[in-house]
């Protein structure tokens, strides 16, 4: 069964693609400090980062949805938001 953290590092991966795949921009640099919390992570299995990073990308992922509905599923943001809930505790 994966942790809690398990379930935010896939959370956080996920969010990464599709911050990938819309190409823009202006997710550069939460795009790469996405990327380096998550080896970050990898290294030392400590999830604060990811916690910032994550929370980051889901107010971006929730204002892209806003504004272009069909760009972002409703899944990635509830799975997301629902990692990033139950890994503050």
């Amino acid at each position: 069964m994966a942790t809690t953290t398990d379930t935010l590092q896939k959370s956080c991966k996920e969010a990464l693609s599709k911050l990938e795949k819309l190409g823009d921009g202006k997710y550069t640099e939460l795009r790469e400090k996405l990327t380096w919390c998550l080896g970050s992570y990898e290294h030392d299995q400590n999830p604060s980062g990811l916690v910032e990073y994550g929370q980051k990308a889901l107010t971006e992922l929730k204002k892209i949805k806003k504004d272009q509905p069909k760009k972002i599923s409703q899944k990635l943001i509830d799975d997301l938001s629902k990692a990033l809930t139950k890994a503050k505790g």
